[in-house]
């Protein structure tokens, strides 16, 4: 597929099939995140793959995650919207054969309190954005479906202890293969978004 297609093709998907993805086709995704660019070529990355029956624990972390947001009052206002949207994202990472979280090595837990340490997390950020647009475009050439997930965020320092670090979780991505009946959200005009000087 043409790199340009593939971008174009590319979906958020939310409805999995019950299909394996092949180990080999999971590491070609992984191996064009590792791809990416990134600052001073550091690559301070970390891909865990869960999968099979590791799912479950996944899943009971998440379902912690909504209990720990009954107890937040700061989202007293919109907690009925935050627990239906952690339970959707739930059900689509049970639905999904694999969920990739990643990992940011050169960040802990607490964020930077100098110029230079903020500007390393941004730019250590970034980079883990372009690993996983890479492997959301080489997985639709593949034609396998993905979803980035930050729900996950929810039960953040339980999956940090799960995976046994104090490195920083950026994101999760569900993949798995999909009916081809997802449309294209709308996206805006060049001319909205783009100033040309």
């Amino acid at each position: 597929m043409d790199i340009m297609d593939a971008i174009s093709k590319r979906r958020s998907v939310r409805k999995f099939i019950d299909k394996d993805i092949g180990r080999d086709i999971l590491e070609k995704i992984i191996g064009a995140g590792v791809m990416a660019p990134s600052p001073k070529n550091m690559q301070n990355w970390k891909f865990i793959v869960v999968s099979g029956a590791k799912k479950g624990e996944m899943l009971d972390i998440m379902k912690k995650g909504i209990e720990n947001i009954k107890t937040i009052d700061q989202l007293s206002e919109g907690r009925e919207y935050f627990i239906a949207s952690l339970e959707h994202t739930m059900g689509i990472m049970k639905e999904a054969p694999v969920t990739v979280f990643v990992i940011n090595t050169a960040n802990k837990h607490v964020l930077g309190q100098t110029m230079q340490e903020k500007f390393y997390e941004m730019a250590n950020i970034q980079a883990i954005g372009a690993a996983i647009q890479n492997m959301l475009i080489a997985a639709c050439g593949y034609g396998i479906g993905s979803l980035w997930i930050s729900d996950i965020f929810f039960a953040y320092y339980d999956f940090c202890k799960w995976f046994n670090t104090d490195d920083q979780l950026v994101a999760a991505v569900s993949f798995g293969y999909f009916e081809d009946t997802v449309r294209r959200k709308k996206r805006k005009k060049l001319e909205e978004v783009v100033e040309w000087r």
